[in-house]
């Protein structure tokens, strides 16, 4: 389903589901102006279509005893597709890498890690992720303090732009 061809209905379910994809199928409903059943195809059409990915808890790390939020920036020594794959891989395998991004200029991945503790961050980065084939460098950034955390789509934008195009 491409963006251009969803309708402010489709929209405005993106939007609910992303503040709250806990709801009832029936609250959606009420919420988006439609009765349940249509709400109901309208979602699966979205799940279908790739826009929705799942529905997740937003847990709180620290309060698990994950203290320590480190961002590493990885320069690799090739920059060859098998080898940006073969890095990526590596990255969904280590627990505490929670996002990975590859990046364009002097910095090749930019990584979101979490730690219970420094020690463990700091056994993961010498034993993993120096260590690692074709890595070259690593610089680390521990996070001192979030100021904004906000994962979802700003659907005011997004709205903005729609509107702009119908």
């Amino acid at each position: 389903m491409a963006s251009t061809k969803l309708d402010p209905i489709d929209r405005r379910i993106l939007a609910e589901l992303q503040a709250d994809g806990r709801m009832t199928n029936v609250e959606l409903s009420r919420r988006v102006g439609i009765s349940a059943p249509p709400c109901l195809r309208r979602v699966r059409a979205l799940e279908e279509a790739g826009l929705i990915r799942g529905y997740h808890a937003d847990v709180n790390a620290r309060d698990l005893g994950f203290e320590v939020q480190v961002f590493a920036m990885i320069r690799l020594s090739s920059q060859a597709e098998r080898d940006l794959a073969a890095f990526e891989a590596r990255c969904r395998d280590w627990p505490l890498v929670r996002e990975c991004h590859m990046l364009n200029g002097e910095i090749d991945f930019i990584l979101k890690c979490v730690a219970p503790d420094l020690s463990t961050f700091q056994s993961f980065l010498t034993e993993g992720l120096t260590s690692a084939p074709n890595v070259a460098s690593v610089k680390t950034s521990l996070v001192i303090r979030c100021a904004k955390d906000e994962p979802a789509v700003p659907f005011d934008v997004y709205e903005e732009r729609a509107r702009a195009r119908d």
